[in-house]
């Protein structure tokens, strides 16, 4: 059990500081109106899903922690989008942003792994 709740903890981490270095980003880019745009989308979804996961954390019913957990999966893809945008419009060079890159991409394979093993577990009588 200790495991399992050392696990929550470093992901609790994990996504507060994604969280953080997204901030940082953000204050980060270019001062042009697309990297401002894509900016905000890119931060309103790296927040979104530390402050869901948290959320997830908290659930008081199977419902609430697939369906939290469902956002926190719907956010982590977002995040990496927008990353990825950054990159291929030219806001940001890959070198700066891959760190985030590799994090948003482990955080959404966890996440993603974790609601299908949920749904799984509804699933039994």
């Amino acid at each position: 059990m200790n495991d399992k709740i050392d696990f929550v903890q470093q992901l609790q981490q994990r996504t507060k500081q994604f969280a953080i270095r997204s901030i940082r980003l953000y204050r980060a880019l270019p001062k042009t109106g697309e990297a401002r745009v894509v900016g905000k989308q890119y931060l309103r979804s790296a927040t979104s899903m530390a402050a869901n996961y948290r959320a997830v954390c908290r659930a008081r019913s199977q419902a609430e922690y697939f369906a939290k957990l469902s956002i926190v999966v719907e956010e982590a893809d977002e995040s990496l989008f927008w990353l990825e945008l950054m990159v291929e419009a030219d806001i940001m060079p890959e070198a700066k942003l891959a760190s985030l890159m590799q994090e948003a991409t482990e955080l959404l394979s966890i996440f993603a792994t974790s609601r299908k093993n949920s749904r799984f577990v509804q699933r039994k009588p």
